[in-house]
């Protein structure tokens, strides 16, 4: 099991994870604590591993016909891969950000209501709470206040991004996965999602998947270095940058490969 030092209380933990695109296997055996309150990092060169891990952590993957997983994945000690969980309830509690941000074709206070609403919300003085609250946490409130009603294809990609993450919000999760959130955005925007992860862990647990390892350094407090399909590294993000266990971390570290 891969955890890092530290009394660090435990969020999600995988056992023996292993996961298969029809016949080819995509994770090898991954085993790690991911700690709560904090930002963990996955980083490693496409295709590794990285982002069909994460989506492990809430079942998206059940989504995709061909997938096949053995092992074991906790969520605060319950292991949600058994037939009596409720995959709906399941995203409530672990939410998920795109690389891609993805807002409705909606207002932007319909983006943010939409959870909360088919989950059977419909006093409006609680849902006008519940987006002001979301807004506000998703750092965007001062920017669009005034202008719930315009659409929020009308925002520019950083402001979509936060909606997206304000909507995620909007259901209380417990921990958010984030799958290269800031991929597609200026460094400006791209600022403003570092500075609202960094913000965020205080009340909830970060997973963020992101190709960028200056990122991950700033961003993060735990890293785990993925190379095909496995978890080579795990430690905190200091450590495993500055002095690495593992030759092929650090080579991938100083650009040898990747």
């Amino acid at each position: 099991m891969m955890t890092p030092n530290d009394n660090m209380a435990t969020k999600v933990t995988t056992e023996s994870l292993d996961l298969f695109y029809g016949e080819k296997q995509a994770l090898h055996s991954i085993s790690m604590e991911i700690p709560a309150n904090r930002v963990t990092a996955f980083i490693g060169p496409s295709g590794c591993g990285k982002s069909t891990f994460l989506r492990s952590i809430n079942r998206m993957n059940d989504l995709i016909p061909s997938v096949r997983i053995h092992g074991k994945v906790f969520l605060d000690g319950v292991n949600i891969y058994t037939k009596d969980i409720d995959t709906v309830e399941l995203r409530k509690r672990v939410g998920m950000i795109f690389q891609k941000s993805n807002p409705f074709p909606k207002s932007i206070y319909e983006n943010v209501a939409y959870g909360p609403k088919i989950n059977g919300m419909q006093n409006r003085a609680i849902l006008d709470e519940i987006v002001e609250k979301s807004l506000r946490r998703a750092a965007l409130w001062n920017e669009v206040k005034d202008e719930l009603k315009k659409s929020a294809l009308s925002l520019s990609g950083g402001q979509q991004q936060r909606l997206c993450i304000a909507r995620a919000l909007a259901v209380d999760p417990e921990v958010l996965l984030m799958d290269e959130p800031a991929s597609a955005l200026d460094p400006i925007a791209t600022g403003k999602i570092e500075e609202l992860i960094f913000e965020l862990k205080d009340q909830y647990t970060i997973v963020i998947v992101t190709h960028n390892m200056q990122q991950a350094a700033r961003v993060s407090d735990l890293t785990a270095f993925f190379y095909l399909g496995e978890l080579i590294e795990f430690g905190k993000t200091k450590s495993l940058f500055t002095t690495p266990e593992k030759a092929q971390t650090e080579d991938y570290i100083t650009g040898r490969f990747g």
